[in-house]
């Protein structure tokens, strides 16, 4: 789809983005389990979600078992039984682990994590922002 005056301008997925503010991580995580999305993988862009995350800690942990979350735009919504079968695994895996903080690149997987593991999962960029400010700045 071509939108007038916009010819030439170039749309690319926060999740792409290699930028880490100056490289000054005030507050690193002691280990980040991150969710790779089947769109961030189809895409390309896992790439920039794991140097922003190997930024923001020490020791990043993807499942072993990871694979998609089943939410698929509102599938989750609907039947929440696919998310939670194709969770099961490897919530059982980020509980295991000892992962202070859980991000990923998309609000829908965030939302099927988040309910897999009774734990919050957030954008990384979320966190990168809060992580990356001194603690004057943060709220």
């Amino acid at each position: 789809m071509r939108v007038h005056g916009l010819d030439g301008l170039r749309v690319v997925d926060p999740s792409a983005f290699r930028y880490v503010p100056n490289g000054n991580i005030y507050a690193p995580v002691m280990m980040l389990a991150v969710h790779p999305t089947c769109s961030s993988s189809r895409m390309g862009s896992d790439t920039g979600l794991l140097t922003v995350a190997e930024a923001l800690s020490p020791e990043i942990f993807i499942p072993p078992s990871w694979g998609c979350c089943g939410f698929a735009g509102d599938r989750g919504l609907l039947h929440p039984e696919l998310t939670q079968s194709a969770t099961r695994a490897q919530a059982g895996e980020i509980l295991a682990s000892a992962a202070t903080t859980h991000v990923s690149c998309n609000r829908t997987c965030e939302l099927a994590m988040t309910r897999a593991i009774g734990q919050t999962y957030r954008h990384i960029l979320q966190v990168l922002d809060e992580r990356s400010r001194p603690a004057i700045r943060r709220n």
